[in-house]
């Protein structure tokens, strides 16, 4: 069972983004990196196509290191850990700040 998954709402610890806040849109686990919404933003230059006559810029989420984000609590909003609890024979994740299940 993983510790994070998709639609999870985390948080950013480190780099540029720090502290701002997201909920998780696809993660690549061979490379550890997540993709958050609103977040690590870049411009990225777009060629003419006939979709877009004129070409231009766009702004793209580029994936962050899963190392650089923490999940976060429901109860009280900051940062947590997760831990994977057994309960009733099935495996739930916990958050470890406040001790509440995570969907």
């Amino acid at each position: 069972m993983q510790k994070l998954k998709v639609n999870d709402e985390v948080i950013v610890i480190a780099g540029k983004d720090k502290g701002k806040t997201g909920s998780v849109v696809k993660i690549n686990s061979k490379k550890n990196e997540v993709i958050v919404t609103g977040i690590n933003l870049v411009k990225k230059a777009l060629k003419p196509s006939q979709e877009n006559p004129s070409g231009g810029f766009a702004e793209v989420e580029r994936p962050l290191h899963v190392s650089n984000i923490a999940v976060v609590s429901p109860k009280t909003k900051k940062a947590t850990r997760v831990r994977i609890e057994s309960k009733d024979g099935k495996k739930v994740r916990v958050a470890v700040a406040c001790g509440s299940e995570l969907s």
